[in-house]
């Protein structure tokens, strides 16, 4: 599952629970948890220097994410290339591509942040939002064409899990 990617930092070790599928090509330092059918994919960097970084059950961090200092609730996906810093993203949210999410905002549970978008620092997104811009704009999603759940079923968690479990031993 983790190999010499997994680094101590200050005395603090990453803790992976046994059902999660981490990358041998992901690195992760200090104090990072990883619960329950969560996943990480190649190229994610997770860094739990100046705070902990948390990523909840049924959670899956696509390719090349850098999450420094951040919690990541249940269920949440995060797509290729995104950035958060010192950031909390609430339970059922998807973030797209190459998003970045800038020092002490939170995203509220449900939410759809576009590909693209920059949240700036501090930025309070209510839940059930559609986010998108540089700098992010709010829609709430019951005035968009949206449908949240859809997302979720096309990009399933059990999806997710399975398909990091069919990789073998990138996961190894």
């Amino acid at each position: 599952m983790v190999d010499s990617r997994t680094y101590t930092f200050e005395g603090t070790d990453p803790t992976i629970d046994e059902s999660a599928e981490v990358s041998r090509e992901a690195v992760l330092v200090g104090d990072v948890e990883i619960a329950a059918e969560a996943s990480v994919w190649p190229g994610v960097v997770l860094r739990g220097d100046i705070g902990p970084v948390r990523i909840g059950r049924q959670t899956h961090v696509g390719d090349n994410a850098t999450v420094h200092a951040s919690t990541l609730e249940e269920r949440v996906m995060v797509g290729h290339g995104v950035v958060l810093n010192e950031a909390t993203v609430e339970a059922g949210t998807l973030v797209g591509f190459n998003a970045t999410v800038n020092t002490g905002a939170t995203i509220g549970s449900g939410t759809v942040v576009a590909a693209g978008t920059v949240i700036p620092d501090e930025y309070d997104i209510p839940a059930e939002s559609f986010v998108r811009g540089v700098p992010a704009e709010i829609t709430p999603l019951e005035e968009t064409t949206i449908d949240p759940e859809a997302i979720f079923e096309e990009f399933s968690s059990g999806d997710y899990t399975n398909l990091a479990q069919r990789h073998g031993e990138l996961f190894e």
